[in-house]
């Protein structure tokens, strides 16, 4: 299989490589919408779906896509799609996904503003400028239309808008032993969550079981759709504790697992993954026995963990299992899944592994992930992609033959950039830092770059990744000159639990140090002068690029916030509304409040932020720009006209901000 699949290299290889070399990477390669994105395969492996660049409109939106792959398939060129649909004008489709007898869900969202009256997220009163997100479905000809049964609820068009705010349907299970029925979740006023066997072929739906009450659904076998763990949520005292009730194979019945009991404030994880049907077995991902968390097997009728995890990584976290997809062994564990610099599998299925294995010889030095493939492996969708090139997509034929589907951005030159590097550095402290390094790939060795930018990730219970990052940031500013520095910072999750812990109540403090220190690091190792430092961040890092500009003997020349916390205190209120939140969190944000400290400023600061944020409110960026410019008068603010808190963002929202961002940094801050 290794032998065969390295010879197909050569046939898909001007897909991977760059003509010529260009750089920096222009504004505008990053901008555009993908030339394809978001396929899917499905369960008979009979059909692709996508988005593409809508042809009928030059490219300037994303259209929905199909191929009709259960024929024959020529390899020797590229697939092109059977049919194509255009959005509808209003409602713009971000997302689809194959299920199958045809059939796909579409997911797309248009601008809208009026009063929310607490129905999704942003302010409970007066009018916000937001978005209402639909799922649709489309049948065998990609025709779009709405999702057939659901509510039998009559809704005014105040609260069906108010379920769409939510996006309140989902895929539960796409049921492979079924050829007709997949599970879907709703959310409805008056019953909560629900969960349906839908039909695919009428559209007809049977209610299988609600969500009521502290007691909730945490898995479901994807078998027949029943729940297999429930997750009970208890208040006693003002502490909150989670119990996690399994099935019990002796009787069927539910039981509270006090081994799995954990407390809010504890923040211990304990997640259930699947449960071994032959045994009755859970496999169960925690932290509980370890700093990295690890993936252990509990037997519910003897209420204990085994003595060994059945999976764990020495220097990175366990992150899930692998389940086939595969009708002959439908849910089985084919592989586990860790974080180390990106995400990766490790593969117990023989099958799955050859064809791993082969690829990774046929695409050397990036990633390939196996993204569904149908009963006996004739049809493997793929992805090859890297830090340093964008996704593109691939078939794999009857074990042998390569067709290429498309690249997301072919237009990009992948030898103008460098691949991203997992470092360790110390903090002030001793604590070991992870950090994802960029270099630009014209930098020489010994080399001073021209400036060094440190670019530190939202959440903060988050973490980056050395693949292909969706905003463009790290290689727009590596194929600019810039050395980009990713530091995962004490709070970051998914690098162990000390690491993340350690971040408690240190907003713009501790938390604040590390990203100092790896600047200062960057500097020791000869990478940058001293004097050519910025901080770039969105999110959380928007607040830590606010924290950066009030601190004391900055490093930086200069900081970019983009939808930046910038007031912790407002920031805490809020999240005083909610009794979990505030008990899970809220304790845990704490620190120096960057608008207490404005007067304090010392380096000048770009603020950017979209004005249809609700996850951190527009005032937070206005009201730090309009403190900060009396003692930065060279701060700048930027408003951008309909853009959302997250990705993905329209092309016109890249456009200005990485313009924005370029232009701050060449003459503002002088790098």
């Amino acid at each position: 299989m290794k032998r065969k699949l390295a010879c197909l290299a050569g046939l898909t290889v001007f897909v991977l490589n760059g003509v010529g070399y260009a750089q920096p990477i222009p504004i505008e390669d990053f901008a555009r919408y993908p030339s394809i994105a978001s396929v899917s395969m499905s369960l008979e492996g009979d059909m692709l779906v996508g988005l593409v660049a809508d042809p009928t409109r030059d490219g300037k939106e994303q259209a929905a896509a199909m191929w009709d792959i259960s024929g024959e398939i020529d390899t020797k060129k590229p697939l092109i799609p059977s049919k194509i649909t255009p959005h509808n004008g209003k409602m713009r489709f971000f997302g689809i996904s194959a299920l199958k007898q045809g059939k796909s869900l579409v997911f797309a969202r248009q601008e809208w503003t009026g009063r929310l009256a607490g129905c999704g997220e942003g302010r409970t009163t007066g009018a916000t400028e937001t978005f209402v997100t639909k799922v649709y479905m489309a049948d065998a000809d990609l025709k779009v239309g709405d999702l057939p049964g659901g509510t039998k609820e009559r809704l005014s068009e105040d609260l069906q808008r108010c379920l769409d705010m939510s996006n309140t349907t989902g895929l539960v299970s796409i049921m492979a032993g079924d050829p007709e029925n997949v599970i879907i979740n709703r959310v409805t006023l008056r019953d909560g969550e629900r969960y349906f066997k839908h039909n695919l072929r009428t559209g007809k739906e049977e209610l299988l079981y609600s969500d009521a009450g502290a007691v909730t659904v945490d898995q479901i076998s994807g078998v027949d759709g029943m729940p297999i763990s429930k997750t009970e949520l208890e208040t006693a005292g003002g502490e909150y504790k989670f119990h996690i009730h399994l099935i019990d194979k002796r009787n069927g019945s539910f039981n509270r697992e006090e081994p799995l009991t954990t407390k809010a404030a504890e923040r211990f994880q304990v997640e259930v993954l699947r449960r071994d049907a032959s045994t009755g077995k859970y496999y169960i991902l925690t932290d509980k026995f370890s700093d990295k968390q690890a993936i252990y097997l509990y037997d519910p009728s003897t209420d204990s963990f085994d003595a060994e995890p059945v999976f764990a990584h020495p220097d990175f976290n366990a992150s899930g299992i692998v389940a086939s997809s595969r009708k002959r062994d439908f849910g089985d564990i084919v592989g586990f899944t860790y974080l180390g610099a990106k995400s990766e599998v490790y593969w117990l299925d023989s099958e799955l592994n050859s064809i791993q294995q082969g690829l990774e010889v046929a695409y050397p030095g990036r990633n390939v992930s196996l993204n569904s493939y149908n009963d006996d492996l004739s049809r493997v969708l793929f992805t090859v992609s890297s830090s340093a090139m964008p996704p593109a997509y691939f078939l794999l034929v009857d074990k042998q033959r390569v067709a290429v589907i498309g690249s997301s951005r072919p237009w990009i030159k992948t030898d103008s950039m460098k691949e991203t590097e997992l470092v360790y550095y110390p903090a002030r402290d001793g604590l070991q830092i992870p950090a994802l390094i960029t270099m630009p790939k014209s930098l020489a060795p010994g080399q001073k770059a021209r400036g060094a930018v440190i670019l530190p990730h939202g959440g903060p219970w988050s973490r980056d990744s050395a693949n292909w990052d969706g905003s463009g940031w790290p290689q727009f500013l590596a194929t600019r000159g810039f050395i980009v520095m990713q530091p995962q910072y004490r709070g970051s999750t998914g690098w162990g639990r000390e690491l993340w812990l350690a971040g408690d109540a240190q907003w713009g403090e501790r938390m604040q140090d590390d990203k100092d220190d790896g600047a200062a690091w960057l500097v020791s190792q000869g990478y940058v002068a001293e004097d050519k430092l910025a901080i770039f961040g969105y999110s959380y890092g928007g607040f830590a690029a606010m924290a950066a500009t009030v601190r004391p003997n900055s490093p930086y020349q200069c900081a970019i916030a983009g939808a930046g916390v910038s007031n912790l205190t407002r920031l805490g209120n809020n999240w005083s509304d909610n009794r979990l939140q505030r008990a899970f969190q809220g304790d845990t944000v704490k620190g120096m409040d960057p608008m207490k400290n404005v007067a304090l400023a010392n380096i000048p600061i770009l603020v950017y932020h979209g004005n249809r944020d609700v996850r951190v409110p527009l005032f937070h960026g206005v009201d730090f720009y309009n403190a900060v410019k009396k003692v930065q008068p060279e701060s700048q603010l930027l408003i951008v006209d309909d853009m959302p808190h997250s990705l993905p963002w329209y092309p016109e929202h890249h456009r200005e901000t990485l313009s924005a961002i370029e232009t701050f940094l060449t003459s503002t801050c002088g790098l």
